[in-house]
């Protein structure tokens, strides 16, 4: 009689999410080695695809990075879309420039010969994106590995989660994965990435997050870039045009509501101008918004709840000279200045990355550069004054990644200036030409001249040495 019983099914594997990214990674490795983007006429039109890609989802994009926290449509196509756009246009129409072996000046040592730098991709890149600027520190590190020949795995930030879900649907259907693929997540999924090996890491965030992708980087000796942040001061000195200075300061610090890294963190006033230049701040404050700037159109919002926390919490310290309201609701806090800050309160202990900005006031030019070197080298630096002297006094005395003289944020807009962090604000440094350096190993090769060959060199040494010590000496 045969038996009723049946035999159990065994539960069906499913595959984890570091499987998934592990065979994405295999199969991105396998199209490297296929040489595919060795082909500088492939990179070109697959820049052009991406190309192609954003202007087909502008809108979208646009509407997205309102939904996520507000971001003024003017704002997000001048800082983001529009950004993107000049860089793939200065790249396509220098790629083949910049991909040219370069001859460099050659030694007599070595006569007869030439010598080359050859400009190699790395093989597979993990770009992991901010939430500040979703889709402009994504997609910009993106144009410099394309531009190079590598692959490339893009993590956008899950704190926009719209944003970067028109960013994934985008490369999704424009690039094949094996080539360019998009990977989203939480704080779990970065960890699962972190843990491949990866031929090239950019990452921008914060400089905690920073420490942890170097670790693991470090596992397998992968290098990094590392895109970060800090305290970055804004210094006014007696003899500056104040009204200038206000309004710059004001639009460099209250754009996408001071979730900018390079927006000024705090003020370092002369104290015979602190008064009017508050006063002045507050001026373009409504000026620029109006005098209820929750209602302004013009206005971005705090990303999160959390961060929303963090920020109210700073409003405890100083005296509020103009803003300070908040709306949880709408996770609004108002642009702000506090004054009679010190060293010692909560808003000046790390990057305050929102709209509040503490005065404090100084004596000197001299005290405000030794505030300055007394913490750690900042992202960005502004000086404002119409001296030339004290001008090369704050060059020369102070350390940071890039900066202005009157004015505020505009040194990203050129892309023949590199753009990076040094020490705890970061390193490395992309945009223009320095994005495809960047993604880029400069492999040295000489070509040595088959017609002769110098003894010098070759055993048995002999008497070689005084003719060799003089002609190092002659060289």
């Amino acid at each position: 009689m045969p038996s009723t019983s049946t035999t159990p099914t065994a539960p069906a594997v499913t595959e984890t999410a570091e499987q998934r990214i592990g065979e994405l990674l295999a199969k991105q490795r396998n199209f490297f080695h296929r040489g595919y983007t060795l082909d500088i006429h492939f990179r070109k039109e697959q820049l052009k695809r991406l190309q192609h890609a954003i202007e087909q989802h502008e809108q979208e994009l646009l509407d997205a990075m309102y939904t996520d926290f507000h971001k003024p449509q003017t704002e997000a196509y001048a800082t983001e879309v529009g950004f993107v756009e000049l860089e793939l246009k200065l790249t396509l129409k220098n790629l083949i420039k910049w991909t040219k072996p370069q001859r460099v000046k050659e030694t007599l040592l070595n006569f007869p010969s030439r010598s080359y730098i050859h400009f190699d991709p790395y093989g597979v890149a993990l770009i992991i994106g901010p939430w500040n600027y979703p889709f402009q520190l994504l997609l910009n590190p993106l144009i410099g590995a394309m531009a190079a020949g590598n692959c490339a795995i893009v993590k956008p930030s899950e704190l926009t989660p719209t944003t970067s879900a028109v960013v994934a649907k985008m490369i999704q259907e424009h690039f094949n994965d094996a080539y360019i693929a998009t990977v989203q997540g939480g704080v779990e999924t970065t960890q699962h990435l972190l843990k491949q090996r990866f031929d090239y890491i950019f990452f921008t965030g914060s400089t905690q997050v920073g420490k942890i992708v170097m670790k693991a980087a470090a596992e397998h000796l992968t290098p990094v870039t590392l895109e970060l942040g800090g305290k970055s001061p804004a210094i006014v000195a007696e003899d500056a045009d104040l009204s200038l200075a206000a309004r710059r300061i004001a639009w460099g610090k209250f754009l996408n509501a001071g979730q900018t890294c390079v927006a000024p963190d705090y003020l370092l006033v002369h104290e015979q101008v602190k008064e009017e230049l508050i006063q002045l701040l507050s001026h373009y404050i409504e000026s620029f918004y109006g005098e209820d700037p929750m209602q302004s159109p013009d206005y971005a919002r705090i990303v999160n709840e959390r961060h929303f926390k963090r920020l109210s919490g700073y409003l405890k310290d100083g005296v509020i000279r103009a803003g300070g309201t908040t709306d949880l609701t709408q996770r609004y806090i108002a642009p702000t200045i506090l004054d009679q800050v010190t060293w010692q309160h909560s808003v000046m202990q790390e990057e305050i990355f929102g709209p509040i900005l503490p005065v404090l006031t100084v004596g000197s030019l001299e005290e405000a550069i030794h505030m300055v070197r007394q913490h750690e080298k900042p992202l960005a630096l502004y000086f404002f004054s119409s001296n030339s002297q004290k001008q090369d006094l704050v060059l020369k005395h102070t350390y940071f990644g890039g900066g202005c003289i009157n004015d505020t944020i505009s040194h990203l807009v050129n892309p023949n200036l590199p753009f990076g962090g040094v020490g705890q604000s970061g390193m490395g440094s992309y945009h223009g030409q320095s994005s495809f350096d960047l993604f880029s190993q400069q492999k040295s090769v000489l070509h040595r001249g088959t017609w002769v060959d110098l003894p010098m060199r070759y055993p048995p040494y002999g008497d070689k040495l005084p003719m060799l010590r003089k002609l190092f000496r002659w060289l």
